[in-house]
């Protein structure tokens, strides 16, 4: 005969609960990465200046001027592309290979195979620049 279920304690409901409720808030809390966002653009470095200058001429079509976003790609300016979740090396292989469509609901990123080594380097620093400069490092 099976064994009866045995209901948890009633302190395990409460801790999923208040589990739930404290990520629910986190994620409400996050700028909705299908909308564009202001972006302070801070004194730039001079690798960081060449990088905005490929970034304008590779990048912002679909991820802005100043990476804030816009209807075709998300902003680079989030939580989601801070060092400690998207190291620099996500941003060329994004740029090598395309990326699948995972955190936004653009599609697919094609690769991006006209940028060459020193130019990725550039644009990974203005955008590590500006995300700095707006909060998100």
């Amino acid at each position: 005969m099976p064994k009866p279920l045995q209901r948890p304690p009633s302190g395990s409901l409460l801790t999923v609960a208040v589990a739930l409720a404290a990520g629910a808030a986190i994620w409400w809390l996050l700028p909705d990465e299908d909308t564009p966002v202001s972006v302070t653009v801070p004194e730039l470095s001079p690798t960081a200046v060449a990088g905005q200058h490929a970034f304008a001429a590779n990048c912002a079509q679909c991820h802005g001027q100043s990476a804030g976003g816009t209807d075709q790609g998300p902003p680079l300016i989030h939580q989601w592309y801070r060092p400690d979740h998207h190291a620099d090396v996500a941003f060329f292989l994004a740029a090598n290979r395309g990326v699948p469509q995972h955190h936004w609901n653009f599609g697919d990123m094609p690769p991006q195979p006209q940028i060459g080594e020193r130019s990725m380097q550039q644009i990974v620093q203005f955008v590590r620049e500006l995300q700095q400069a707006n909060g998100v490092y």
